[in-house]
């Protein structure tokens, strides 16, 4: 295809932080790697400390620059909002960026609340019956060898789920000086490790196995409740989780258990899940991300052993727009397998995935554990209620842009 034969869409994001940057490197890349047929343009990024976000949008040539984002969604030229705010202000945001017929890919967890997340569906359902699409950046999901544990459990290689063991652990916050930020405040990000990191444990375990979780029994704990402030002004309560540890049953029946925790000393980002089938067995580590391990009982008990499989061959997913066999993929290449994988979505007419549906179904059972470790680790149902497509608001809220 031609350059003057593609059409472009128009990218404003709101957001410039860690997030903001991880999600700049994925559309640049994906337009680099990808050339997807329909083009992304970086238009407009916005955030209410002007200089912090010239300062991205210079870096990643980002057109222009909003401090209001309701200014942002209103501009002729973006036709698609990409969210990377703290958890408190993605309803208001995606509600009327989606009420505005602008095309949303919004961070995790959803939101801060099972309300705001039905909100959010409801209004995806909506806008989708008017070719309006919407995507929740699980990003893990598009790791090669997760993509790869998929499509091998789908095709029957582990047999029957029969549990799950999940964890993600990371060892951030285990210094008690270390500093108070939003990701401590209950009423900015919603909660801590359990909806900071365990939401991604949840998502991919519903994601591999296609079960969704039907109930959970948890226990959360806080380990350092004051943290002295970032200025030197004194301290900030912590109001949030520093580790959640819960049981789970998936439908069908098989048990799972999920670990998160910022606090675990010596592990930066491991997230680790490991599922058993009643023909063999798959496990995955997020600090070795291009090896997926595969058990198989069909093996010859004298090799029979977990194989550990370099996940860079081009018949892998999304690996042949990259290098040769053999030259590792990073944490930011997913990002820019999100982005063309909703940049192809939107081009085709389709629903990509994950759904605002998807990040509602975590959202619930996010909720249920905290609901059970409330009530003395009590067994708690999941939700399943199916979402009503409405057009519903939320409550007005002034975003901190900056993840």
């Amino acid at each position: 295809m031609s350059g003057a034969e593609r059409r472009s869409i128009g990218i404003g994001m709101v957001g410039y932080a860690f997030m903001g940057m991880a999600h700049s490197q994925g559309w640049r890349n994906a337009r680099s790697f990808f050339d997807p047929a329909l083009t992304p343009r970086l238009v407009a990024l916005g955030g209410r400390n002007r200089a912090a976000a010239q300062e991205l949008a210079r870096r990643f040539d980002w057109g222009a620059v909003e401090t209001d984002w309701r200014e942002l969604v209103a501009r002729d030229d973006v036709e698609l909002v990409d969210i990377c705010t703290p958890g408190d202000t993605h309803a208001e945001i995606a509600v009327a960026a989606l009420q505005a017929g602008k095309h949303v890919l919004c961070e995790k967890p959803l939101a801060n609340s099972v309300a705001e997340a039905e909100t959010m569906a409801a209004a995806a359902e909506t806008a989708a019956a008017a070719g309006v699409r919407s995507m929740v950046g699980f990003t893990y999901r598009r790791v090669p060898a997760v993509a790869l544990a998929r499509k091998l459990i789908a095709e029957g290689r582990i047999g029957q789920v029969r549990q799950v063991r999940a964890e993600y652990l990371q060892d951030w916050l285990s210094d008690a000086d270390a500093p108070m930020s939003w990701r401590l405040e209950k009423d900015r990000a919603g909660s801590g490790a359990l909806g900071d990191i365990g939401a991604h444990a949840v998502d991919l375990t519903q994601y591999l196995t296609g079960l969704p979780v039907t109930g959970v029994s948890g226990l959360t704990d806080t380990f350092v409740p004051e943290r002295p402030l970032a200025d030197g002004s004194g301290t900030g309560r912590v109001t949030v989780d520093d580790s959640a540890v819960f049981l789970a049953r998936l439908a069908g029946g098989a048990p799972a258990t999920f670990t998160a925790t910022r606090f675990a000393s010596g592990r930066k980002n491991a997230l680790r899940i490991e599922i058993s089938g009643t023909e063999g067995a798959l496990a995955f580590d997020l600090e070795d991300m291009n090896a997926l391990h595969l058990y198989e009982d069909a093996v010859p008990s004298r090799t029979r052993g977990f194989t550990r499989i370099l996940v860079t061959e081009p018949d892998h997913p999304y690996v042949s727009a990259w290098w040769p066999p053999g030259h590792m993929l990073g944490y930011e290449h997913g990002f820019s397998h999100q982005a063309a994988d909703l940049l192809t979505a939107i081009d085709t007419g389709q629903d990509p995935a994950p759904s605002f549906a998807d990040g509602l179904a975590v959202q619930r059972v996010l909720a249920a554990v905290e609901a059970s470790a409330a009530a003395d680790s009590a067994w708690t149902a999941v939700d399943t209620t199916p979402v009503t497509p409405a057009g519903e608001t939320v409550p007005n809220r002034e975003p901190e842009a900056a993840r």
